[in-house]
């Protein structure tokens, strides 16, 4: 049964969020605050498509715009979106325009603040479904909207926002430069290919690349064919977490807040430079690692699926990207030697690709995997819940929590989150986290983009969307739908890891996952589900580590079970010794 509010409640409800609409909001004063932004036609000639940005921050230890988030943190940002503006011309901010978490400039109290302007570009697609879009392109930063390759941004500067009529100037004179590609070393080189299946759908050539870490002796013996290891995860810059020289000793140690942690940089270093002893050494076997960039017009990464607004990734990730590496650097290419691994993003997407291409891979590895039961979407049941930002009830509202600490200590609710990716950008067009869920679950919707699970300003649930949520992308709910078939062929693939105090909460879909897989023994699925006691996020099933250390050492935490099930499950006449050297 739906739980329902009251009619009256509801009222107020979309009364007390009834922010103005992004753009089109009347004003609710005749004075106040006006910020006028303009693009000097030193850094951009031509017409510009995208959303100028607007930040205000309380402090100037870094630039408004790498200090913009959501939570308890959050400085003020808002956006409008621009067609075909040209330098010169001024963008007005009001109190009409969106913003978070102050709804209106009317609002922002007077005081002292750094401030700062931007313009996130958009490119204009013509998609293989008959869709026209405006989307920013992926160019060199991972979809970080903050660096990416050809934004514009105006130097921050304080300024005295006095309470009454005031109007503001800003030039947006400073364009984020582009951004060096990683050299190939020794051990780590680096892939980049036209893929077809992307480049049709989206009208456009589209790359997908990869960082190879390949095995110590690989030029030396070129006898040996690998088995392939898959490390999911967000946008890499390069192969993450290996270093070939001792910590930098001139490092000075910063703080790690999230772990309370004097000097973890050097901690990180240390880390990566132990990876490298043990890679080398006589003893370790030897594999092929690879880290994949496949950014896209909504965020870091695919989610390495095939998704209707996004494109057919799976396919060309599965189909085009690895058989290339494999031909590449000598993968032995089947998928009894091939395993896949990741937490959070990487988590989610270690185990979907095992469901979705079961025999491909030979085990996953998922730990502190995003939402994969969407009756715990960071606890929003999007099936039987009406509204995802607030719990039912009858005589208040209390918001759902997006995020806490180890101690359950409250940093943000699920609509700051959305409400900060509304200022971000409208049609799903944030390149964040709330907004690539969408882009990758629902149906592509009449204008191009994606269909809306639910209405970012008020919460309130389309159950439609939420319906073709289930049937395409709830990880259990199609384990449960297709066990009959699919059991058989994951059977002993699947690791599922979470801490128990998981900062989004996705501990609790985790636990779900758990009920069905232990409770179903036709045939049953030998794997692994295990938790860590007051773990919070990227927990990877160490029980001996703290949370701070074994996140750092994914690329060898699921070694030995990897072997082990090498061992059990290479059919006859595999190749299982060229790379034991």
């Amino acid at each position: 049964m739906m739980h329902r509010l009251a009619a009256p409640l509801l009222t107020l409800l979309l009364a007390a969020v009834a922010i103005l609409t992004p753009e089109v909001a009347q004003a609710q004063s005749e004075t106040g605050l006006t910020v006028q932004v303009t693009v000097d036609s030193s850094v951009h000639e031509a017409p510009i498509d995208g959303r100028v940005l607007l930040m205000f921050a309380k402090n100037d230890r870094r630039e408004p715009r790498f200090q913009a988030g959501a939570g308890v943190s959050a400085i003020q940002i808002m956006g409008k979106d621009v067609d075909g503006l040209r330098a010169g011309q001024q963008v007005t901010f009001d109190s009409s325009v969106f913003g978070y978490p102050i709804k209106s400039l009317d609002d922002l109290q007077p005081g002292r603040y750094y401030v700062q302007a931007g313009v996130h570009l958009y490119q204009t697609y013509n998609l293989s479904t008959g869709h026209t879009v405006q989307l920013p392109p992926a160019r060199g930063a991972g979809q970080n909207w903050r660096r990416e390759p050809g934004n514009l941004f105006s130097e921050p500067q304080w300024i005295e926002v006095e309470g009454g009529p005031q109007t503001i100037d800003l030039l947006v004179n400073q364009v984020n430069p582009a951004i060096e590609e990683p050299e190939d070393t020794e051990y780590i080189r680096h892939v980049r290919i036209r893929s077809e299946l992307l480049s049709k759908f989206w009208g456009t050539d589209v790359y997908l690349g990869a960082h190879v870490l390949v095995p110590y002796g690989f030029d030396e013996h070129p006898e040996a064919r690998y088995p392939l290891m898959v490390f999911h995860g967000h946008w890499p810059s390069d192969f993450g977490g290996f270093r070939t020289e001792p910590p930098d000793a001139d490092m000075e140690p910063d703080f790690s807040e999230r772990f309370q942690l004097a000097g973890y940089n050097r901690i990180q270093q240390q880390e990566a430079y132990d990876f490298y002893t043990q890679w080398v050494s006589d003893d370790f076997p030897r594999y092929l690692a690879i880290e994949i960039q496949h950014d896209n017009p909504y965020y870091d990464d695919s989610y390495a699926v095939n998704s209707a607004s996004i494109g057919p990734y799976g396919n060309a990730i599965n189909y085009e990207l690895i058989p290339y590496i494999e031909e590449q650097f000598r993968g032995i290419g089947e998928g009894w030697a091939r395993f896949t691994y990741g937490g959070s993003t990487g988590g989610w997407e270690a185990l979907a690709v095992q469901l979705f291409y079961p025999d491909f891979f030979n085990g996953a590895f998922a730990a502190c995997p995003d939402p994969v039961d969407f009756r715990e979407f960071v606890q929003v049941n999007i099936y039987e819940d009406e509204n995802a930002y607030y719990y039912p009830a009858d005589f208040r509202m209390v918001e759902r929590p997006g995020h806490r600490d180890y101690l359950g200590h409250i940093q943000g609710s699920v609509r700051d989150y959305n409400l900060y990716e509304l200022a971000l950008g409208t049609n799903g067009r944030s390149g964040d986290q709330w907004d690539i869920w969408q882009a990758v679950y629902s149906p592509m919707g009449p204008d191009g983009y994606p269909m809306p699970i639910w209405d970012k300003l008020t919460g309130e649930i389309d159950g439609d969307v939420a319906a073709y949520w289930r049937e395409h992308f709830d990880l259990v709910h199609i384990m449960r739908r297709d066990w009959a078939t699919l059991g058989p062929k994951v059977q002993g693939k699947i690791h599922l890891y979470a801490g128990d105090m998981d900062n989004y909460y996705l501990n609790n879909a985790v636990y779900l996952a758990e009920e069905f897989l232990e409770s179903t023994t036709e045939p049953y699925y030998g794997g692994v589900v295990d938790y860590g006691d007051r773990a919070e996020h990227c927990w990877n099933g160490d029980q001996e580590n703290p949370n701070a250390i074994s996140r750092l050492r994914y690329n060898t935490r699921y070694l030995p079970i990897i072997l082990d099930r090498i061992e059990k499950t290479a059919p006859p006449g595999a190749d299982v010794t060229s790379w034991r050297y």
